[in-house]
């Protein structure tokens, strides 16, 4: 077997094209998003009423959010479709607030919920607005598959009834809801 050093320049062409689409790959993975089957977005979607303030009722734990309480999501409209996503929160650990300053882009068009969000670069993943009220009071938004679950409300609380509806259905696409964590709302 040749060495790389050795190798022709008809080796090494073919060397450094199979490492270039490699990382194509990589990236085109990376920046693919998706809904977990079974689950459906909202549509027809105001993306308009979305923006704004949302707190964070509870999550399906990951690293980013570990030890936070006090979440909350603000969403501003940008140029060109975008949307600012600021997601803030006070580690418990740290004793510190922790921000996350992102963007978003609607998937499929303005009527539909699947949104594509980044917080690095090119790589995005994928927030589905599942279930929401009339009045966007309350929402329930599904990541690219069943690691990811939020359910959000525009004030600290949300109705037991809206909660109850919104287990049920995380728990029908296959969700651990006994795996969620229950954001504290306290002053800090």
């Amino acid at each position: 077997m040749k060495s790389i050093l050795n190798m022709n320049n008809t080796g090494k062409n073919i060397l450094y094209l199979s490492l270039a689409l490699g990382a194509c790959a990589i990236l085109f993975n990376a920046c693919k998003v998706s809904i977990p089957k079974g689950a459906k977005a909202i549509k027809p979607f105001d993306s308009k009423r979305y923006l704004g303030k949302w707190y964070e009722i509870a999550r399906l734990d990951f690293k980013y959010e570990k030890n936070l309480n006090n979440v909350t999501a603000t969403y501003t409209e940008k140029d060109k479709g975008q949307i600012q996503v600021d997601n803030r929160g006070y580690n418990t650990v740290k004793k510190e607030w922790k921000q996350s300053i992102g963007k978003a882009k609607l998937v499929k068009g303005p009527d539909e919920a699947r949104l594509k969000v980044s917080f690095f670069g090119p790589f995005y993943a994928g927030y589905n607005v599942i279930a929401i009220d009339k009045d966007y009071q309350y929402a329930l938004v599904a990541g690219n598959n069943l690691k990811y679950l939020w359910i959000l409300s525009r004030t600290s609380t949300i109705p037991e009834s809206v909660k109850k509806d919104y287990l049920a259905q995380a728990e029908k696409l296959g969700y651990r809801t006994a795996d969620l964590v229950w954001t504290a709302h306290n002053s800090q």
